[in-house]
């Protein structure tokens, strides 16, 4: 499992008494910022530029409204999320 540096995932009792249970799972932290590297770039940037670019919505719940949809769309797309894997270049993912 590799994630980002945020300190809930090191911190968090329950992940560590999950990880903990299950030694099978390696968990690797990514460098301190290197958004190549990170699946989750390339879905923020597919909802922000090439599903909701230019849109001006009328508020904060509209807003969250239609990022929520296009998540929930890109979810429904495994060879889209795929791609954001692959498009790291790191070795073993995305087979």
């Amino acid at each position: 499992m590799v994630w980002d540096r945020n300190q809930i995932h090191s911190t968090s009792e329950v992940v560590r008494g999950w990880l903990t249970k299950h030694p099978e799972v390696v968990a690797e932290d990514f460098p301190g910022y290197v958004p190549d590297l990170n699946p989750d770039e390339g879905v923020w940037g597919w909802t922000k530029y090439a599903r909701l670019a230019n849109m001006t919505p009328r508020d904060k719940n509209e807003l969250r409204d239609r990022v929520l949809e296009q998540l929930t769309l890109a979810k429904g797309r495994p060879g889209l999320l795929r791609g954001f894997i692959q498009q790291t270049g790191l070795p073993g993912l995305a087979r």
